[in-house]
């Protein structure tokens, strides 16, 4: 693994939680700057699924396990825009909660999935 893109992922994941988050704190939902966020935040995590694709395919292996890793890349790249969804179905202040909770996942994720690489 990368670990200054995993680092940036989990930075920017923050950085959007605490954005959404006060836009929640405003009473506001998300809006189009916001999905700007989600997807700058989205495209860390697609291109940390690549890079780990590409590291198991040159043969180099998680220390906890292929599956539990792969299973852990998909997650984090499915995480924010499912929230994102969902806070279009959402549009109240719910929806900007629900994609603050998002970013706080992500980069809980990309803390394991470093601990499950063996970092």
């Amino acid at each position: 693994m990368l670990s200054a893109l995993t680092v940036a992922t989990a930075v920017a994941a923050l950085l959007l939680a605490a954005w959404c988050g006060f836009a929640a704190y405003r009473d506001q939902p998300t809006k189009d700057w916001h999905f700007i966020g989600m997807a700058v935040v989205t495209l860390l995590a697609v291109v940390q699924l690549v890079v780990g694709v590409v590291q198991l395919a040159r043969g180099q292996e998680p220390e906890q396990g292929t599956v539990i890793f792969v299973a852990y890349l998909l997650g984090s790249a499915a995480c924010v825009p499912a929230a994102g969804f969902l806070s279009l179905a959402e549009r109240t202040r719910w929806g900007s909660v629900t994609v603050a909770a998002a970013g706080v996942v992500l980069a809980v994720l990309q803390v394991r999935l470093y601990d499950i690489w063996g970092g």
